[in-house]
């Protein structure tokens, strides 16, 4: 009998210790959860704060696009200009000649004309970097002008880095949102083996990009 009931007695100790046991893992799997919970509402509020940022960034490019293409509809519409906004991004594809005399890098009375439009319209760009790309065909510099630019690298540096100083100086742009990148003839955007492709491959490109250093206050 008393062996019975000491057998009885470690059972039911032994009942009690697992439904405290399994209490204790259920509050762990209840924070646990409640832990999961608060980071997937983190996660969502974060998302649709960026998603609503992002939306802003649109609509503020967009206000450029938009002034652009009325600032330069004569250009676009002679085939000089080209204007393409994708998301945050928007760039400008300005043919060399309106901008240069040929195989040069001074800009033209025409070309000042453009860029204090451009400049007017982007200097008002808040949290972006303007990217001046030079581009070329792929037709070696005549030799009567290689003493100056031995390449057509060297005169697409030349270009980008003119538009910039312009830019900077003419438009009031902050020197540090503006950056020259000569780009050769290494990234056409038609074939140089026609007239038309040559035309447009010899361009300059303003890009508005976001700046990544950029913090909104």
């Amino acid at each position: 009998m008393k062996i019975t009931l000491i057998v009885l007695m470690v059972l039911a100790l032994g009942m009690t210790g697992s439904t405290i046991y399994l209490w204790s893992d259920g509050q762990d799997a209840e924070k646990k959860i409640e832990n999961l919970d608060l980071k997937i509402q983190t996660m969502g509020d974060a998302l649709n704060q960026s998603e609503s940022l992002m939306a802003q960034e649109v609509e503020k490019v967009k206000l450029s696009y938009d002034s652009l293409l009325q600032d330069l509809r004569k250009e676009i519409d002679q085939g000089q200009v080209k204007i393409k906004m994708v998301e945050s991004k928007l760039s400008i594809s300005i043919v060399d000649k309106v901008l240069f005399p040929s195989g040069k890098a001074n800009i033209s009375k025409e070309g000042e004309q453009i860029l204090n439009r451009v400049g007017g319209v982007l200097k008002n760009s808040i949290g972006k970097i303007i990217r001046v790309e030079g581009h070329t065909d792929n037709v070696p510099i005549h030799p009567k002008l290689q003493k100056t630019y031995a390449t057509n690298w060297d005169l697409s540096s030349a270009r980008a880095s003119n538009i910039v100083k312009y830019l900077n100086e003419k438009a009031n742009i902050p020197g540090k949102k503006l950056r020259a990148v000569g780009m050769g003839s290494y990234h056409p955007v038609a074939k140089n083996s026609t007239a038309k492709g040559r035309k447009w491959n010899r361009r300059v490109e303003i890009i508005l990009i976001p700046d990544p250093k950029y913090k909104e206050k």
